[in-house]
């Protein structure tokens, strides 16, 4: 009995110059948000670090490895590459800080929609966050 022949390996096109070197400009500017999203209360991290791994991994090999062996970005990236993981740490986290901000925008805004929105806004991302399976659980 013989196997069933296995279609041939999946081959990619490399892309063209300048939508790499596009994608590699939008993973810089993504890694510095995220950065600065890290030290500033309100700014998210995860989304920008994401997305800088996401054009890296299509424009820059290194700047992917890089990324990946980095001493606070690696781990987030990895568990999100392994099953869409997010550790209680960061859901505790974007917890914490989302509700300082809602506080915030609860206190200054000057329309009660608006801030009513962007609560919401924060509420349902952390539904969904908190939703999202753990590493090692």
């Amino acid at each position: 009995m013989s196997a069933a022949p296995q279609p041939p390996p999946e081959t990619t096109r490399p892309l063209p110059t300048g939508v790499r070197w596009l994608l590699l400009v939008f993973a810089v500017l993504c890694l510095v948000l995220g950065a600065i999203g890290a030290v500033v209360p309100g700014m998210p991290t995860t989304v920008f670090i994401l997305l800088a791994a996401w054009a890296a991994a299509r424009s820059s090999p290194r700047l992917h490895a890089w990324l990946l062996r980095h001493r606070l970005f690696g781990p987030m990236l990895l568990n999100w590459q392994n099953g869409r993981m997010v550790s209680r740490r960061a859901k505790w986290s974007a917890t914490a800080g989302m509700a300082f901000c809602a506080l915030v925008i609860a206190l200054t805004a000057h329309r009660a929609w608006a801030a009513g929105i962007a609560c919401g806004t924060m509420a349902l991302v952390l539904a969904w966050l908190w939703r999202r399976p753990e590493p090692g659980g």
